[in-house]
C-alpha cells in the first residue's frame, strides 16, 4: 500500500492511525478477551433479570456512529449479528476523545452492562473500550429506511454480483445475512460425516497430486513436480483410489474432497470442486438408492425442519421414496422414441432429428450423454433416480444383472440437475480392462474427456475386490438445492473468477 494509490478518505484514515498511535495506542493489539457474542446477548437479556448481562465483553466492526454531543450510539457486528453500544463521556472521557479518530469498519472491543434504551433497543452501556484494529479501507455503507408501507427499503446495497465474489470478504461484512448460507453449508457437510461415522464407515484421504488421472470422464489440470521431474495431475474423482482401498480389505470408506477439472464455468460448474465419494463393500447399487435417499431427505429435513422446500419458485418435496425410472423408458415417454440398442449412427440421426447438436465424430457414450441433457434432463424437477444406463455411458459400472446392454447405474436429479451417481462397482478385471481400451479408443478418436487405462488399478481388480456400492455426490451443488442458491458461486466462499484487470 502506498499513499498515491489511496484516495482522500483513505488518506484521512491513515492520519487518523498516526495519531492514534501517537496517543499511545496499539490500534493492532495482539489478542482481547470476549465472553459473549451479540446473540446470546440479545437472545438472553431479561428486563426483569438484567443482573446475569451486568459485566459483559464483547468484539465486533463498527457498522454505525450516532454522535449526540456528549453521548454516542454505535453498532458492530460480530460473526453472529449487530449489537447496539452506547458511550457516554463522562464514563470513558480519554477514549471518547479519541473516538473522533475511529471510524465505519474499525474493530473495537468494549466491556459493560447490558440495558434495555429509551427507543427499546436491547444495548451495551461501554465502562471501557479498546481499539482492536483500524480500517485502512473505506466498506460500502448500504443505507436502511421504511417506506410508508412499513418495508424496509435498502439503499446503495453492495449487490455487484461478480464483485461480491470476489471481495467475499467485503461481501460477509456488508451483507452478513449470506453468512447463512456457509453456515448451513458447514451443517450439512457435519451431517454427512455423522451418517456415515454412525455406520462405522472410515473417513480417508487420497492423493490430490496423481501419476495418472481417473474415475470420471473430464479433462484434468497438469502440473509439473520438479525433484522428481515428472507432470502430474489433480485429481478429477477420488473413485479408483477408494476402490484400492475396499480391496485392501476396508469394507466401507468415504472421503469429502477438492476435486479439479479444466472445464467451462457456469451457475453448475466451477473448476474446483467439492465433492462426496463413499464405497461400501457386500453392497449393490439397490442398497445405495435406498440409503441415498435417507441420507439426502435427512439433511434436507435437519436444515429445513420439513421434507418441502422452495427453490428458485418452484415446491421440491423431498419425502421418501423418490421417483425411480429406467433411462430408456423416459426417454421412449419424453420423445416417443425407442434408442435402446441403437447404432452410433442411428443415435445421431435421432440426435439430430431432436435438434441436439453433436459432432459428427462423437461417440456412443457422448451423443447418448447430449440427447439425454438436452433432452430429458430439464423436466426432472422432483427428486428422480434415473436408472439402469447404457453401458456405453458407465466405464466402471457392472453390468446390469437381468437386462443386456445396460449397467447397474443410476444418478439422483432435482430441479434438472444431477446431484448424485452412483454404481454397482465393476470388480471383473477382464471387464474392466475392456472398458478402458474402449476409452482408449474414444479418446484417440479426439475426445480429450475419455478415461485413461489404469494398470495399477486393474491390478487391485485382479488382487480382488468384493461385490461394492458406490455413490458419488456434488456436494456444492447440494447445498445449493438444500439453501435455495441458483448458482455455484453462491455456495463457494471463493470461486473461480477471471483475473481482474491491472
Amino acid at each position: 500500500m502506498t499513499e498515491q494509490n489511496l484516495n482522500d478518505q483513505e488518506l484521512r484514515r491513515l492520519e487518523e492511525l498516526r495519531l492514534l498511535e501517537e496517543s499511545g495506542i496499539n490500534p493492532y493489539p495482539y489478542s482481547y478477551d470476549k465472553t459473549h457474542s451479540a446473540t446470546q446477548i440479545l437472545s438472553s437479556f431479561s428486563d426483569e433479570n438484567p443482573e446475569p448481562l451486568s459485566n459483559v465483553s464483547v468484539a465486533g466492526r463498527i457498522v454505525s456512529i450516532r454522535k449526540m454531543g456528549k453521548a454516542t450510539f454505535s453498532h458492530i457486528l460480530d460473526s453472529t449479528s449487530k449489537i447496539q453500544i452506547y458511550f457516554r463521556k463522562d464514563d470513558l472521557p480519554e477514549f471518547y476523545e479519541l473516538m473522533k479518530n475511529l471510524d465505519m469498519g474499525d474493530i473495537i472491543g468494549v466491556k459493560g452492562f447490558v440495558f434495555r434504551t429509551k427507543m427499546g433497543e436491547i444495548s451495551i452501556h461501554a465502562k471501557e473500550a479498546t481499539v482492536l484494529c483500524k480500517s485502512i479501507k473505506i466498506l460500502p455503507t448500504p443505507k436502511e429506511e421504511v417506506d410508508e408501507q412499513g418495508n424496509k427499503v435498502i439503499h446503495d446495497a453492495f449487490a455487484d454480483k461478480e464483485l461480491r465474489y470476489r471481495k467475499r470478504y467485503i461481501d460477509l461484512i456488508v451483507n452478513p445475512q449470506i453468512r447463512e448460507t456457509f453456515i448451513k453449508r458447514s451443517k450439512i457437510i457435519a451431517e454427512i460425516r455423522k451418517y456415515f461415522d454412525e455406520r462405522g464407515w472410515l473417513e480417508v484421504e487420497t492423493p490430490i497430486l496423481q501419476p495418472l488421472y481417473g474415475g470420471a470422464t473430464a479433462r484434468p489440470f497438469i502440473t509439473h513436480h520438479n525433484a522428481l521431474d515428472i507432470d502430474l495431475f489433480l485429481r478429477i474423482a477420488d473413485e479408483l483410489y477408494l476402490k484400492r482401498l475396499i480391496a485392501g480389505g476396508f469394507e466401507g470408506v468415504y472421503e469429502i474432497s477438492k476435486n479439479f477439472r479444466n472445464e467451462g464455468m457456469d451457475k453448475m460448474h466451477n473448476p474446483e470442486f467439492s465433492a462426496l465419494e463413499i464405497y461400501v463393500a457386500y453392497k449393490d447399487y439397490n442398497w445405495m438408492m435406498n440409503m441415498t435417499e435417507e441420507l439426502i431427505s435427512r439433511l434436507v429435513q435437519k436444515i429445513h425442519d420439513s421434507y418441502k422446500i422452495n427453490y428458485n419458485g418452484q415446491e421440491i418435496d423431498f419425502t421418501p421414496p423418490f421417483k425411480r425410472v429406467k433411462m430408456f423408458d423416459l426417454f421412449r415417454e419424453l420423445t416417443g422414441k425407442d434408442i435402446k440398442g441403437e447404432p452410433r449412427e442411428n443415435l445421431l440421426a435421432v440426435a439430430r432429428e431432436l435438434g441436439v447438436e453433436v459432432d459428427s465424430n462423437a461417440s456412443t457414450m457422448k451423443i447418448l450423454d447430449e440427447i439425454f441433457g438436452q433432452k430429458l434432463q430439464p423436466d426432472l424437477i422432483q427428486p428422480t433416480f434415473i436408472i439402469d444406463y447404457p453401458v456405453e455411458m458407465s466405464p466402471l459400472a457392472k453390468k446390469h444383472r437381468t437386462e443386456e446392454g445396460l449397467v447397474e447405474r443410476y444418478e439422483l436429479f432435482v430441479y434438472g440437475f444431477e446431484v448424485a451417481n452412483a454404481f454397482s462397482e465393476l470388480n471383473d478385471p477382464r471387464d474392466q480392462r475392456a472398458r478402458f481400451e474402449e476409452q482408449a479408443s474414444i479418446r484417440a478418436a479426439g475426445d480429450e474427456e475419455a478415461m485413461v487405462l489404469d494398470e495399477d488399478f486393474l491390478n487391485a481388480l485382479e488382487i480382488g475386490m468384493p461385490p461394492t456400492a458406490g455413490l458419488g455426490i456434488g456436494i456444492d451443488r447440494l447445498v445449493m438445492l438444500i439453501t435455495g442458491e441458483v448458482s455455484i458461486r453462491d455456495v463457494i466462499l471463493f470461486p473461480q473468477m477471471r483475473p481482474e484487470n491491472s
